[in-house]
């Protein structure tokens, strides 16, 4: 993987934060932004599933594309939460050398409304 690819995401929230009160005539961000929570869910519904029809296509760079306009969309998301891709990466690095069915057990359990 290339150097600086967090610094990349990093910066692309930086540029979506700007955009969020924005002229909405001007600024993609700032006009999904506007339209409220369910419009960007919509969103990434859309990303997603172009994602997984690219995916079946068999074509990489197409799948590639796919990916970057679904990570963009859930970046504009975590936004409207307070969150940046800081966050997604911290997590992910938490979850590094767990194995998948280990961590998913622990977050069933972390979640147990009986503990």
């Amino acid at each position: 993987m290339k150097q600086g690819l967090a610094e990349t995401l990093e910066r692309i929230a930086a540029i979506i934060e700007e955009r969020r009160g924005g002229d909405t005539d001007k600024s993609y961000v700032a006009r999904l932004l506007a339209r409220g929570e369910d419009d960007v869910l919509k969103k990434i519904g859309e990303e997603a599933t172009e994602t997984v029809l690219a995916a079946k296509s068999g074509e990489p760079l197409h799948l590639v594309r796919e990916i970057a306009d679904l990570w963009f969309h859930c970046m504009i998301l975590l936004a409207r939460h307070g969150l940046g891709p800081g966050d997604v990466l911290a997590e992910l690095h938490r979850r590094e050398g767990i194995s998948g069915l280990d961590e998913k057990a622990a977050r069933k359990h972390d979640s147990d409304p009986r503990r």
